[in-house]
């Protein structure tokens, strides 16, 4: 993980520095979480750890299993189908507002946001995914709608934790492309092109997704 700076209100920082570990993949799904091993780790007293392992748990990032502790959440093929159909209307939705109603400013940081996921190492699969939802993020930003953003910010946890388990990023060809004609549809302002290319794009890492999760059969 990176660096922990403490701060003023320890039990927030601590849970700040957890929940990015998490988006981050640098604690990987399923992975267990000790509080005495974390508070060593960031030199902090076990009570701010086991407070930050509490409200992860209720954000639906950790999951606490009787006599196991906590663990970062796993994701079963269901729920991620059900993820990635609320995401490809989201996503939608986010991507023709942002047609409609982005700014100079909001262009430019999109711009800068598909070039810097470009620019990272094909081999850096946790920089991927974070630059990855960091672009998506920037056309929810773009679409200036405040309860689209609330909403896709509980949804944008659930794909890092999907993206970290599944590992798909890199394995789909068209990436790029998708990722080219989202961008070129939102700064034309078609929206409805713009729409159908973000949905377009969901669609295809959900089936790159779903066949991932499903149970192999033994031979």
């Amino acid at each position: 993980m990176t660096s922990f700076e403490r701060p003023t209100l320890v039990r927030d920082g601590v849970y700040g520095h957890l929940r990015r570990a998490v988006l981050d993949g640098d604690l990987a799904p399923g992975e267990r979480l000790g509080e005495v091993e974390l508070g060593a780790q960031l030199g902090v007293s076990r009570t701010p750890i086991r407070e930050a392992l509490m409200r992860l748990t209720q954000d639906g990032l950790l999951v606490a299993e009787a006599n196991k502790g906590v663990r970062v959440r796993t994701l079963s093929a269901d729920e991620a189908r059900d993820t990635y159909v609320v995401r490809e209307e989201l996503d939608g939705l986010a991507a023709a507002l942002a047609a409609q109603h982005h700014t100079p400013a909001d262009a430019a940081t999109l711009r800068a946001a598909l070039n810097e996921l470009h620019a990272a190492p094909g081999s850096d699969y946790r920089a991927q995914t974070r630059l990855d939802l960091a672009f998506h993020r920037a056309i929810t930003h773009a679409a200036h709608n405040a309860t689209l953003s609330d909403l896709n910010r509980d949804l944008e946890q659930r794909v890092a934790l999907i993206k970290h388990q599944t590992r798909t990023y890199n394995a789909h060809p068209q990436t790029d492309a998708q990722h080219a004609a989202l961008l070129d549809a939102i700064l034309a302002r078609d929206h409805d092109a713009a729409r159908d290319a973000a949905r377009t794009h969901v669609r295809t890492f959900a089936a790159l997704v779903l066949n991932d999760l499903q149970p192999r059969s033994t031979p």
